[in-house]
């Protein structure tokens, strides 16, 4: 049944929506009912909207960390607004993004306005409004350490809210608003952004790459270049071929367990955390457990990258979470470690 449009002022409305090009993996799910927001201070009346206040929301970028497992019986929300505002310059800069800024095209804009510590953040599929969300992390960074502060609506308070850095309780691929997903819709994004960083170049062949690309004093945007020629050549393009990025977390134990796991497997890497756990590598044991490249259907493991769950073509949301707890099973069968997705999991 074809879905109806309504424009309401601020938003539109949409019933029966279609989300096969809303989700990066490419699942042919749809929503009962679908929001696309202009203007974030029509928020509170879209959310009081009876159709909408009845039934279970969702707030959705560009869907690059969700897998639907099925369609969702209730209403998406996808944040459409715009806007990047420089409110001080200088050494450091403070600067307010709206929620449906794509990431990328932010952090490009930041490099070529001679801001750092973005750079090895770039080619990150999503909007701005998620970024916090999953306090995304690439190649030693994790944009919490940029982030001032989040403006969102607290459905619980009925108010905008503006959450610090503290306040936003960010932890590895976490935060508030993915412990509680169903209070706040963020709106805006403030970041604080240095003129001079120190650049992060210790990580997964970086430094390598600037080798190649004769640079000895590489500045952001070299890094940038770097990570996105790492980026390219490790990580299929969801353009090409439906995924979600890393679907698997890289998982944090008990420093005996890891301390027993490299005794009888040297080449596992373990890097120590602040509580003296350590994080292993689940790329490495997802690997070592049989599943990179492997295929069921259309469900399947990249055979470029072993965090990677892809859709070749047609798999069903439920047919690549089937999938993914393959996974999670034969690594905890042999290794003894449970993995947790990174993504959102809906259905």
């Amino acid at each position: 049944m074809p879905s109806e449009r309504i424009d309401m002022g601020g938003y539109t409305l949409s019933d029966n929506a279609p989300l096969t090009h809303r989700n990066t993996l490419r699942v042919a799910a749809r929503a009962k009912l679908l929001a696309e927001v202009r203007d974030a201070a029509k928020l509170p009346e879209l959310l009081a909207y009876p159709a909408v206040r009845s039934g279970k929301v969702l707030v959705l970028g560009e869907g690059s960390n969700v897998l639907f497992a099925g369609d969702f019986d209730g209403t998406v929300v996808a944040m459409a607004t715009q806007g990047v505002q420089v409110e001080a310059d200088g050494e450091r800069a403070r600067i307010a993004v709206a929620a449906g800024e794509r990431w990328d095209d932010f952090v490009r804009w930041t490099l070529g306005q001679g801001f750092a510590g973005l750079e090895n953040l770039i080619l990150i599929p999503g909007t701005v409004g998620a970024a916090p969300i999953q306090n995304i992390g690439a190649y030693g960074t994790e944009v919490a350490e940029f982030i001032e502060s989040v403006e969102a609506w607290d459905t619980r308070e009925q108010r905008v809210a503006t959450l610090d850095n503290a306040a936003c309780a960010f932890a590895y691929r976490d935060s508030v608003f993915k412990r509680e997903p169903d209070r706040y819709v963020v709106t805006a994004v403030r970041f604080s952004l240095p003129r001079q960083h120190e650049l992060r170049l210790d990580y997964a062949g970086i430094r390598e790459v600037l080798l190649r690309m004769g640079v000895d004093k590489p500045a952001p945007f070299h890094v940038a270049e770097a990570v996105i020629h790492l980026r390219a050549r490790k990580l299929p393009d969801p353009a090409v071929i439906g995924n979600a990025g890393s679907f698997f977390k890289n998982p944090v134990v008990d420093a005996a367990l890891a301390e027993t796991l490299q005794r009888d497997h040297p080449e596992l890497a373990a890097w120590p955390q602040p509580d003296g756990r350590r994080k292993l590598s689940a790329a490495w044991l997802i690997e070592a457990a049989g599943f990179k490249g492997r295929r069921e259907g259309d469900a399947g493991i990249s055979n470029r990258h072993a965090l990677v769950l892809v859709n070749h073509g047609h798999a069903s949301g439920a047919e690549l979470w089937a999938f993914a707890q393959q996974v999670i099973e034969g690594v905890q069968a042999k290794f003894g470690v449970r993995l947790e997705p990174e993504p959102r999991v809906i259905g």
